[in-house]
């Protein structure tokens, strides 16, 4: 399994000059990718642009979106951000995408949630089959039966929103079983991600409070799972290790470049 590690392109108190530097010392680590978040309505650094630049002070890492949300953008304005932070990475990029499930930010960008699934899909269909040159490798994330058929008609493999080994597990197998129906060949590549604070964990669980606040009194679930202990890195990376996770992305929770080290640190 690889593992890699978000940029705190969403955590409050990040600045350009942190973004840089995080994708530097990563480069330089233990670490298989950077990945980012994707809110309109929130105070974060918007992904494209953000790999754009981590992919200029970088040389091999990949580069990847854990998720965009694909309807708040034209399908082709979506394949030019695409292509684009894949060009100037040198072919570092895979494009993850999901539905989202925050209504404000379909609101502040005027497109209907009710028809979020099916955009989705015609985007999906757009960049298999229309766009021409657009070849990066292609995630899609949901839980939903539809979510599920949209990543096996599509993808090449499925990226999982986070939680315990146990309920990857269960959504790798439903994942996997999608891609067997639809008669395709091999597995989907199975991607999941998990949250850390190992400098400052009261700080990271306020900010997974805030940022899950949509979820009402679930984000208290939610926030219980940041992961604020070596052990618990530990303990959660064997379990996603041992349920066929691929690729592991842990994403930060405070802005801080140390706990970038104190990971480097725990992996090692």
């Amino acid at each position: 399994m690889e593992i890699g590690i978000g940029l705190p392109n969403t955590t409050p108190g990040a600045d350009g000059g942190l973004l840089l530097e995080w994708a530097r010392r990563a480069d330089h680590g233990p670490f298989s990718t950077v990945a980012v978040l994707d809110r309109l309505v929130y105070d974060s650094f918007e992904p494209f642009t953000t790999l754009a630049a981590a992919a200029a002070v970088t040389d091999r890492v990949g580069l990847a979106t854990m998720i965009a949300i694909g309807p708040l953008r034209s399908a082709a304005l979506l394949a030019k951000q695409a292509s684009t932070v894949d060009s100037i990475s040198g072919g570092r990029f895979t494009l993850g995408l999901a539905v989202g499930a925050r209504l404000d930010d379909y609101a502040a960008s005027g497109v209907d949630h009710r028809g979020r699934g099916a955009k989705l899909s015609e985007q999906l269909a757009y960049l298999r089959g229309e766009c021409d040159g657009l070849e990066v490798p292609l995630l899609v994330g949901g839980t939903s039966g539809a979510a599920l058929l949209r990543m096996a008609r599509y993808a090449d493999g499925y990226a999982h929103g986070g939680g315990p080994p146990r309920a990857f597990a269960s959504a790798a197998n439903r994942a996997r079983a999608a891609w067997r129906d639809l008669g395709r060949p091999g597995a989907p590549a199975l991607w999941g991600q998990g949250y850390f604070a190992l400098g400052d964990p009261d700080r990271g669980t306020e900010y997974m409070r805030d940022y899950y606040a949509f979820t009402g009194p679930f984000a208290d679930k939610i926030a219980a799972g940041n992961l604020t202990s070596a052990r618990a890195v530990r303990d959660f990376v064997r379990g996603y290790e041992a349920e066929g996770c691929d690729e592991l992305i842990l994403l930060p929770t405070v802005s801080d470049i140390d706990d970038l080290d104190r990971l480097a640190e725990v992996l090692a």
